[in-house]
C-alpha cells in the first residue's frame, strides 16, 4: 500500500500557498499590511512551489521580483528532481 502522506502535504502547502499569494497581492493593491517575501519564498521552499508558481501567475504577483521569476521555478524544479529520485 502507498503512502500518501507527501502528496497531501504538497498539495497542502501549494493550496496555502496560492492563498497567500492571492491575498498579498489584494493588500498590495490596497496598500495595506503585506504577506514578507522570507515567508512566502519559505512557503515554496518547503513544498509550496507548484502553488507559488500558479499564484504569480494567476495574481500576476511578484513575476517582476528577481528573488521570485528566478527563485520559484529552480525551487519548483528541485522539489520535481527530488520527487522523481524518490520514486526510483
Amino acid at each position: 500500500m502507498m503512502n500518501y502522506t507527501g502528496y497531501i502535504y504538497s498539495i497542502t502547502l501549494s493550496i496555502i500557498s496560492f492563498i497567500l499569494m492571492g491575498i498579498d497581492k489584494k493588500r498590495a493593491k490596497r496598500n495595506k499590511w503585506r504577506i514578507g517575501e522570507k515567508l512566502l519564498l519559505v512557503v515554496a521552499l518547503i513544498g509550496g512551489s507548484p502553488g507559488t508558481l500558479i499564484g504569480m501567475i494567476v495574481f500576476r504577483h511578484k513575476i517582476r521580483n528577481k528573488n521570485f521569476y528566478i527563485g520559484v521555478p529552480i525551487i519548483y524544479i528541485l522539489h520535481k528532481a527530488i520527487f522523481i529520485l524518490l520514486l526510483n
